[in-house]
């Protein structure tokens, strides 16, 4: 490696990019979004291509080419990170960086495949894959080398990670393609059932935000919103006030996905690293973990504490950093099996 090759961490999310440089940290933080025209030319990228989701004239469209952490449309992938790579290094640099990029724990060979030569088409020297719950784990600050066993449940756009790591490894993992965009639509479909209301993806990730909680408040301590949408029977602009156990309501099935997905690595964890994990908890990383009184649901069902990661938004991003910075001490975590 010379010494003028830079080096990036992509965090490849279904709804958000992050890259980190290592000695600068998150440098970019935009939506992983493209708008493209009807003749397949790249519009714009990022926050750009965001503010033109569900507002562009017939001939745009602005959509994600990444579903559930993998790659859906490959020209376009490419495209989004030649966008970013270029916008982390800043228009003098003249050397390709080696890159190193998340995907999730399911994730197939193809897959790993298809991410790796969208990277180097983008301009990447060398680019190498990594699955997301050990680089959010090293994010987390969790000591992955040590023989003992430490949980990390990552939770992002598209799917949510269960792992436990030890000794560098993964030991146990479960990807379910349940997170952030679920729950937006779970929101969305349960205000167009109880309220006749149309609402959009900005709107219901506004309202899981703010308002929303993974278990139910008392009547005093509720939170509510007023939210604008679309009467779905009239036609007309119309807003109703939202409460924070209409969300719980609209969201439940969900959560009890992701907290089955949890309760399923748990079962198969060895017995010495499960008393491990109840020392340690189970820690939460991703933007989606960030949602109210999760970590408490999560203590509810399985009977672990849990808590979020600090920074728990960029912990993959940092992970990514880290393991570039200190590549020898992380190789044999990083360099995945193919």
């Amino acid at each position: 490696m010379s010494f003028f090759t830079p080096r990036l961490g992509i965090d490849l999310g279904t709804t958000y990019i992050l890259v980190y440089v290592p000695n600068k940290g998150v440098v970019l933080r935009e939506p992983s979004v493209v708008a493209v025209s009807d003749d397949n030319k790249i519009l714009a990228v990022g926050n750009e291509a965001k503010e033109m989701v569900g507002r562009t004239p017939d001939d745009i469209t602005a959509y994600r080419p990444m579903k559930d952490g993998v790659v859906a449309d490959y020209h376009v992938t490419e495209a989004m990170l030649r966008y970013y790579i270029n916008k982390a290094l800043g228009k003098f640099n003249i050397f390709k960086p080696d890159v190193m990029i998340s995907v999730p724990a399911g994730v197939t060979s193809a897959e790993r495949r298809a991410v790796v030569e969208a990277a180097v088409k983008a301009g990447a020297k060398t680019a190498q894959v990594v699955k997301e719950p050990i680089l959010a784990a090293i994010g987390a600050g969790i000591p992955i080398h040590e023989p003992r066993g430490h949980m990390i449940v990552d939770i992002g756009g598209g799917t949510t990670d269960v792992a436990v790591i030890s000794l560098g490894g993964i030991v146990v993992s479960k990807s379910v393609k349940v997170a952030g965009n679920k729950l937006q639509h779970s929101i969305i479909d349960y205000i167009k059932k109880e309220y006749n209301l149309v609402i959009g993806d900005k709107m219901a990730e506004e309202i899981k935000i703010n308002i929303g909680s993974a278990i139910p408040m008392e009547e005093s301590e509720e939170l509510s919103m007023v939210v604008k949408g679309r009467d779905n029977l009239t036609g007309l602009p119309r807003s109703i006030e939202l409460k924070t156990n209409e969300v719980v309501k609209a969201i439940r099935h969900d959560l009890r996905e992701m907290v089955q997905a949890i309760k399923d690595v748990l079962q198969e964890t060895p017995p010495e690293l499960s008393a491990d994990i109840i020392d340690n908890g189970i820690i939460m990383s991703g933007g989606s973990s960030m949602l109210m009184n999760l970590q408490e649901l999560v203590y509810r069902r399985t009977g672990v504490k849990a808590r979020l990661a600090d920074d728990a938004l960029y912990c993959v991003a940092k992970g990514t950093g880290q393991a570039l910075a200190h590549l020898d001490a992380y190789k044999k975590a990083v360099v995945a099996k193919k």
